[in-house]
């Protein structure tokens, strides 16, 4: 099964960028791998490579594979962590 790699960064002007790949080639011309994935509890994502300076590899649906950059990692789980804020009931006006 072939899969997408996508690797997400943070862009000059603050955006987050997404880069998808379909070959681990195109990857290793920028980023060296270190090790391969042995711990995941995804067993499907055992193997995958790991990459220097990235977070991963993180399951993102059946097809695609995900790497984050650090600051993405921690700006991503800081705003999954917050829990959503509870919706209030309005009171019907009493006629």
């Amino acid at each position: 099964m072939q899969r997408t790699i996508r690797i997400v960064t943070r862009g000059a002007n603050g955006e987050i960028r997404s880069k998808d790949y379909t070959h681990q080639d195109s990857v290793l011309k920028m980023h060296t791998q270190i090790g391969i994935d042995d711990c995941s509890t995804d067993l499907g994502l055992r193997g995958m490579p790991v990459y220097r300076g990235l977070i991963g590899p993180m399951p993102e649906g059946k097809e695609v594979v995900r790497y984050e950059s650090p600051e993405v990692f921690e700006t991503l789980t800081k705003e999954w962590s917050v829990p959503a804020p509870k919706r209030r009931r309005r009171r019907a006006a009493a006629s």
